[in-house]
């Protein structure tokens, strides 16, 4: 039997090209047939290494997920950006590459994310999903995320709806 070590660290300007890695593959996975093709892909163009360099580089808000020395995840977390909820802290993102999803990763990344969040001081944390996304709702979900808001995002003129999930 083999055991893999699952780590959690603070991203490194070294991390950079392994995030935009996954940045890649996981949003192509969540996303394709959601957002639109051109839209979604222009997306993940812009998110690229130098960008990630630079979002490493000015915040200590950047989490890497790690299986046996691997990059395999990432979360981006911060203050909460929508003013008429009470939660203080958000997390803005939270993906895996596709292999490493439905094995508990996830909810580990999460920890560490809402671990991080309360080390900053802020209290409660709030994450925003698309509803077609119902792999995202259904892990906020188990995770004991209440659905509190909606939302709209805009994707070449079509609107998707987004659900607010808190934990206090």
């Amino acid at each position: 039997m083999t055991t893999l070590a699952f780590d959690i660290r603070p991203a490194e300007h070294r991390d950079a090209f392994a995030i935009a890695s996954i940045h890649a593959s996981a949003w192509e996975n969540a996303y394709c047939g959601i957002i639109p093709h051109k839209t979604l892909n222009d997306m993940i163009a812009r998110r690229g290494t130098s960008w990630w360099k630079q979002a490493v580089r000015t915040s200590n808000s950047v989490l890497l997920a790690e299986v046996g020395g691997k990059p395999a995840g990432y979360a981006t977390l911060g203050r909460n950006r929508t003013r008429q909820l009470a939660q203080q802290g958000e997390i803005y993102e939270l993906y895996l590459q596709p292999e490493y999803q439905g094995l508990g990763f996830g909810g580990h990344l999460f920890a560490a994310a809402r671990a991080r969040i309360q080390d900053f001081g802020m209290k409660g944390i709030v994450v925003w999903a698309l509803e077609d996304n119902t792999r995202a709702l259904g892990f906020y979900e188990a995770l004991g995320g209440i659905d509190v808001a909606e939302g709209t995002e805009s994707f070449e003129g079509r609107q998707l709806r987004k659900i607010a999930y808190v934990w206090n």
